[in-house]
């Protein structure tokens, strides 16, 4: 399926904070909605449709963020999918507007996390991830580390037990990702860090992970509004940046039946959502200039470099030493500093990844901006699982 191009009129985010350093959840979400109007140059009033995500809060939290803003009767539909929540609330108003339901759009993403390891909030039901938890308890044991670290930190030790990669290669993704964040005002951290201080933070896991390989629990808030092309002509808004293609992809049977913890945390959704986006847009990887992609872990975003073909199956310990994941490189990769040290508040993220890659194609990043950018990945992946790959254009 190809898909016409979607316009990013505005966006929207706010400087992510720890638990319990930031505002409401509804303030968050409010405040960047408002940032992504007045980047629009719209009004509340201009807006047709509305996808709110997040993961952590009751039913209709949207309709409470967006009630700051402005009351107007439109549809609110409030969006789960795990840590692609804010990507899958814009895969949701990019279809409304390609498919004619709607001409201006908007999704916003934000969450209010708290402090420590992610935990279910249902005791008395089937969790989505007894089928995960029991894949992972049988190839990788240590029942005693947190599951999130258990699922990426074992994805990273297939990919060291199948390829020879060393903790020394996620060290270095986390020192890369430090020193693009010290160019983000909006990220938790702007401290930079070196390899060598990633290798001596406390050890999670032995010959795994340390701590500073995984991204911080983060409250935050971020939002994009999309309009058609006959609305942006008449609202005199700037077609600069555009979505050329976008697609979803939930579990394949070999998320469990390979076995390996890398197809468990996605590596297939991710290599077919990428392989989908390249068909609809006939747009190579090899065009694309500026990736944001889900890097919860610096595990995880390892082995994504090989999922969405940035680099051949088993070649990313090359192209790390190579430098083909920064500036100067092949692809700069999370120049906005990644979840790892941008942090990921869940429901915001995808949608702060849209944020930086629009800024990053107009040539609006500041010292953050990639030379000549003219085409932009993004890769937001949620265990349980689904995951979201946009293809994004400039002008």
């Amino acid at each position: 399926m190809t898909t016409s191009s979607v316009i990013v009129a505005g966006v929207g985010m706010i400087k992510f904070a720890k638990p319990g350093a930031s505002d409401s959840y509804d303030k968050m979400g409010a405040d960047a909605i408002r940032g992504a109007l007045t980047d629009a140059g719209l009004s509340y009033d201009d807006v047709q449709q509305a996808y709110a995500g997040y993961v952590y809060g009751d039913s209709t939290c949207g309709q409470k963020a967006l009630y700051h803003v402005g009351m107007t009767g439109i549809p609110v539909v409030n969006v789960n999918n795990n840590c692609s929540t804010g990507s899958t609330a814009l895969f949701l108003a990019r279809q409304a507007i390609e498919h004619g339901v709607a001409d201006c759009v908007l999704a916003v993403g934000f969450e209010q996390m708290q402090p420590g390891a992610l935990t279910s909030h249902f005791t008395d039901r089937p969790t989505p991830f007894d089928d995960f938890d029991k894949e992972t308890d049988d190839l990788v044991g240590n029942g005693q580390i947190p599951l999130a670290l258990r699922y990426f930190g074992g994805a990273g030790k297939s990919h060291m037990e199948k390829f020879g990669t060393t903790l020394n290669d996620f060290a270095k993704i986390r020192a890369k990702a430090s020193r693009h964040a010290v160019n983000n005002p909006l990220a938790l951290f702007n401290k930079e860090v070196s390899e060598q201080q990633v290798m001596e933070a406390p050890m999670m896991w032995d010959g795994v992970m340390t701590r500073l390989m995984a991204c911080p629990p983060t409250c935050g808030g971020a939002a994009a509004i999309l309009c058609s092309e006959a609305f942006a002509k008449k609202h005199n808004i700037p077609t600069t940046v555009s979505i050329k293609a976008q697609a979803m992809t939930t579990d394949y049977a070999s998320t469990f039946e390979a076995h390996d913890m890398m197809q468990l945390v996605g590596y297939d959704m991710t290599a077919q959502a990428a392989k989908q986006v390249q068909d609809q847009s006939g747009i190579d990887i090899n065009d694309v200039d500026v990736v944001e992609l889900h890097d919860c872990f610096a595990h995880n975003e390892l082995i994504t470099y090989e999922g969405l073909g940035l680099c051949p199956e088993g070649g990313a310990q090359q192209f790390i030493a190579d430098g083909d994941n920064t500036y100067g490189g092949k692809y700069v990769t999370n120049p906005s500093g990644g979840l790892l040290s941008k942090g990921h508040p869940l429901g915001a993220t995808g949608l702060a990844q849209c944020y930086e890659l629009t800024h990053q194609l107009r040539g609006t990043a500041d010292a953050r901006q990639v030379d000549g950018a003219k085409t932009a990945l993004q890769h937001n992946l949620g265990l349980g699982g689904a995951c979201v790959v946009t293809l994004y254009q400039a002008a």
